[in-house]
């Protein structure tokens, strides 16, 4: 079930928001959580069985490792998780290589990827490793384990949020009239991002892909397009979690913070998929010691770790090239770019960033690597079409609209001009009058949208 489905949005979301405000307070983790194995059924009914396997033992090999503190428990418990993951979402990738490079034929799994293993697979982990460090208390309530790990607004896509984040949250958390209305007008923002700028960028996109006569500039134009479509697609995810938590009273944290007005790489990381940089840094980083056990140690640590990322992502060899491209230029930026890149004007350092990122996203978003190169060299004009053609100048036309509010949006620039509005109390008063209004015009507009268009995929749903 997608967020921007008129089934989640007039049906579900609503029954369950009646529910849980209706039944007492002890009652509303079981609300919650026979939401989301509803919400998850409604997507993967075969899957659900194994979601709810992989919590019961993260439930019983946590009690058993914060009662015997032994660290084969811990290994043995993490081990089953991480099998889980490799087996359903990395062994056809990993019989494919063997085939290839043995010249075997063995025949592969096809195995379906269950919607979201990536994302509550990190979270079991990540309750796993911080309950034998000692730093969160063993729950020893299966229901609210269960609660935690299926919560439905970020189970399938996350962002990656940590028991720590909402460990108090789920046996006191406090409801209001502010925590609600900012729930529905952050989700409602988000699903706008979504269904009114994501979506009609990936139809540019798309036509790109298809598109038999292309052009350098049309190149360009579907590289910063699909650039701004993950952002979108993926931040208005984001938005949206971020909203439905806060109407069930849940604080979960930022995944993204303008990544694109980077100055460096380093920075751009520290600004997108924020709960995944962040994982990765707490329980793979710095375990294997982080920057402190000299610099070959350090380069080996940011390669492993965006070899990992690479791959978390998708089991492709361009996904891979696509993390360790990152790690690559990190350990440049540390080991003597990024003194340079200090001294820059702050126009050339954001391009810079850009155009990396850009060139990255169109190794991410290819199919193979040869795919890859070519929308690469297409750039700069080694495929051989001409600069521009009439089928280019159409699309421009068509979408330059929304290119346009895209960039914009991309930037803190509106969110800016509001808050320095807000500093003027009349203004203040007036914007808080429009803001409501605002908001559910866009929620007819985003409806009209919906029940027009049958375009609507969500990027990360592929990892």
């Amino acid at each position: 079930m997608l967020f921007t489905s008129i089934s989640f949005l007039y049906y579900f979301l609503p029954i369950i928001i009646v529910l849980y405000f209706a039944v007492p307070k002890k009652t509303r983790n079981f609300i919650l959580f026979i939401a989301s194995m509803v919400f998850y059924f409604y997507g993967e009914p075969e899957y659900i069985f194994l979601m709810l396997a992989e919590i019961l033992i993260a439930y019983i090999g946590a009690i058993l490792i914060d009662k015997y503190k032994k660290k084969s428990l811990f290994v043995i418990t993490i081990s089953i998780h991480i099998l889980a993951l490799g087996v359903f979402k990395y062994t056809d990738f990993i019989l494919t290589n063997v085939n290839g490079i043995f010249h075997t034929n063995m025949a592969l799994l096809r195995i379906a990827l269950p919607i979201g293993i990536s994302f509550y697979t990190f979270q079991i982990l990540s309750y796993l490793i911080d309950v034998y460090r000692g730093k969160v208390k063993v729950q020893k309530s299966f229901l609210k384990l269960a609660t935690y790990v299926s919560l439905f607004p970020q189970l399938i896509a996350g962002p990656i949020v940590r028991y720590e984040t909402i460990e108090e949250e789920l046996d006191k958390r406090k409801h209001s009239f502010e925590n609600f209305s900012y729930g529905i007008t952050r989700f409602t923002i988000g699903l706008a991002k979504k269904v009114l700028i994501a979506n009609m960028l990936g139809e540019l996109c798309n036509k790109f892909i298809i598109a038999e006569e292309k052009s350098v500039l049309f190149y360009w134009i579907f590289a910063i397009s699909y650039m701004l479509q993950i952002y979108f697609d993926f931040s208005a995810y984001s938005d949206m979690a971020i909203g439905l938590g806060r109407i069930f009273g849940f604080h979960f944290l930022e995944n993204f913070n303008y990544p694109y007005i980077s100055k460096s790489i380093t920075e751009f990381w520290r600004r997108w998929h924020i709960s995944l940089s962040s994982w990765f840094k707490d329980y793979v980083y710095i375990p294997l010691g982080g920057n402190r056990e000299g610099i070959k140690k350090q380069i080996r640590n940011i390669l492993v770790v965006w070899m990992l990322t690479g791959i978390w992502h998708g089991a492709s060899w361009n996904f891979v090239i696509w993390g360790l491209l990152f790690g690559i230029i990190l350990i440049i930026e540390k080991l003597f770019l990024g003194k340079y890149l200090e001294k820059w004007p702050t126009f050339f350092k954001r391009i810079y960033v850009l155009f990396i990122v850009m060139i990255s996203f169109i190794i991410f978003n290819a199919e193979n690597m040869k795919e890859a190169l070519q929308n690469i060299i297409g750039l700069f004009g080694a495929n051989g079409e001409s600069f521009i053609n009439q089928y280019t100048i159409y699309y421009i036309r068509s979408y330059i609209v929304i290119l346009v509010i895209a960039i914009i949006g991309a930037t803190p620039l509106l969110r800016n001009i509001v808050l320095k509005l807000k500093e003027n109390k009349k203004i203040n008063k007036i914007i808080n009058i429009l803001e409501p209004i605002c908001i559910i015009t866009l929620l007819i507009i985003t409806t009209a949208y919906l029940v027009d268009n049958s375009y609507n995929p969500f990027l990360y749903f592929r990892f």
